[in-house]
């Protein structure tokens, strides 16, 4: 990846946009968290036929917006030998194969297809190119993206505004969101969020950050949130941000998410507010769940003429949640929808799909709550 002003950027103790001392004024206000959007069955499904990757069930897409005062603007997100910059998952990051990328430069028109809109990447302040990324509350739902699949629809309500009424991505007339760089570690931490499905689960930089050349403000002006993050996985979220602000007089403020000390390189002290630190509340359910707890499932043959047989051994068959398995066909479509009662560990069922066309199939299985989707092919 390309490297921007490298020279100017001193590690551990300075970055770049070195200017005058910062004003006591705190310009960063919080950082906000979004759940963006929570991906049900046909997201999966479709991202798999479409060769996207692998999109669990229930996979939460989140975005991470710097809240500041007017005036004031984003200039990087960085890690230093005093403080590291952590972003992690308990199982994967979701990343997009079809057209996803480290940072939102896909156009409009590719964002529409299969799941590239739940890509997860870093940003300053896109969403995808020459675009930029608001709160979806803040959207008025003028020139929403509709998505070529037909999937993205679900209305969780886990997820707030859904997709299809307000998507938080907007153009301005006669703005732009800035240039995207990494320096330093960066440039091969990223490798996380790049374009192959699962490729990781934690991204961290002590020697480097991601940024953007003269820093960047929010579409609007007065509210001045810029998207820093969007990020999908199926587990539970965490982060540890340091970021630097620059403030409306050319100076820079410095916020960490562990132990502010005088920075001898600005002559500011760093401050840290709520909000640098974040873990999401629980983990939604996934399809990684199940093996996690260790119950076993399987179906074979696999691919088949039509009949297949499954198995399940799990202790949690006499859970009050509800045990079932589903049959999707590649359009979303519910071909079977079974309970599963059983009164011991094991369950076995023969699953008949000879009368149906040759393809890909796929089947969900539920079991306490937690989910797993394996495909089936029937030649």
């Amino acid at each position: 990846m390309k490297k921007l002003f490298t020279k100017n950027i001193i590690f551990g103790l300075g970055f770049i946009f070195i200017g005058s001392i910062a004003s006591a004024q705190n310009g960063l206000e919080g950082i906000i968290v979004e759940k963006y959007y929570v991906s049900n069955a046909a997201d999966s499904i479709a991202s798999a036929a479409a060769s996207a990757g692998s999109l669990n069930v229930g996979a939460t897409t989140y975005r991470i917006f710097a809240d500041m005062l007017p005036g004031y603007n984003f200039e990087m997100a960085y890690g230093n030998a005093n403080h590291s910059l952590k972003i992690n998952t308990t199982t994967s990051f979701y990343n997009n194969i079809d057209r996803g990328s480290t940072n939102p430069s896909y156009s409009k028109v590719n964002a529409a297809k299969n799941t590239v809109m739940l890509d997860s990447w870093l940003s300053v302040g896109a969403a995808c190119a020459g675009n930029f990324g608001i709160l979806k509350s803040e959207d008025n739902g003028v020139a929403n993206i509709v998505n070529a699949d037909g999937i993205l629809t679900n209305a969780d309500t886990a997820a707030g505004i859904p997709l299809t009424v307000q998507d938080g991505i907007i153009s301005v007339t006669g703005k732009t969101p800035g240039t995207f760089g990494t320096v330093g570690d960066a440039d091969s931490a990223i490798a996380v969020f790049d374009a192959s499905s699962l490729i990781g689960n934690s991204f961290t930089i002590k020697n480097g950050a991601w940024y953007v050349a003269g820093g960047a403000t929010g579409p609007d002006s007065a509210t001045n949130k810029v998207l820093i993050a969007q990020l999908t996985t199926a587990g539970i979220l965490s982060f540890e941000l340091n970021l630097q602000i620059g403030t409306p007089t050319g100076g820079v403020q410095l916020y960490v998410a562990k132990k502010p000390v005088f920075n001898t390189s600005y002559g500011v002290m760093e401050d840290s507010i709520p909000g640098l630190s974040y873990t999401s509340p629980s983990a939604p359910s996934s399809i990684n769940s199940i093996e996690n707890r260790n119950d076993i499932i399987s179906i074979f043959p696999n691919p088949s003429t039509g009949m297949y047989t499954l198995n399940i051994k799990s202790d949690k068959f006499n859970s009050v949640n509800s045990n079932y398995y589903k049959i999707y066909d590649l359009t979303g479509n519910v071909l079977y929808n079974k309970r599963i009662e059983n009164s011991t560990m094991d369950y076995s069922e023969r699953i008949d799909l000879s009368s149906y066309t040759n393809g890909i199939y796929f089947t969900e299985i539920s079991i306490d709550g937690l989910r797993k989707m394996i495909k089936l092919i029937k030649e």
